[in-house]
């Protein structure tokens, strides 16, 4: 491969990552905004409370994005294979 091809797969592989994290980061950091407030209210300050949502909330979301995240991840990976492997011949 050549090192611009290198660059295409690098750039191709980020954005399938910045198009992969998202929803999980995304509900962590909701999850977060809407408890904070209910701390603060009820002057809870438990720091496993936040934690303890936000890993449940994570876990749910990704079992409903799990198939969007695997479709995208695998055409990432049948691409970079196809890649290789028109590079060695």
């Amino acid at each position: 491969m050549t090192g611009a091809e290198v660059l295409d797969a690098a750039r191709a592989a980020l954005l399938t990552v910045a198009r992969v994290s998202p929803p999980l980061m995304m509900i962590g950091t909701v999850v977060g905004m809407l408890v904070f407030p209910f701390q603060v209210l009820t002057q809870i300050h438990e720091q496993t409370l936040i934690y303890v949502l936000k890993i449940i909330a994570t876990f749910l979301t990704l079992l409903i994005a799990l198939p969007f995240m695997l479709d995208l991840t695998h055409r990432q990976f049948v691409r970079t294979v196809a890649q290789i492997m028109a590079s060695a011949n």
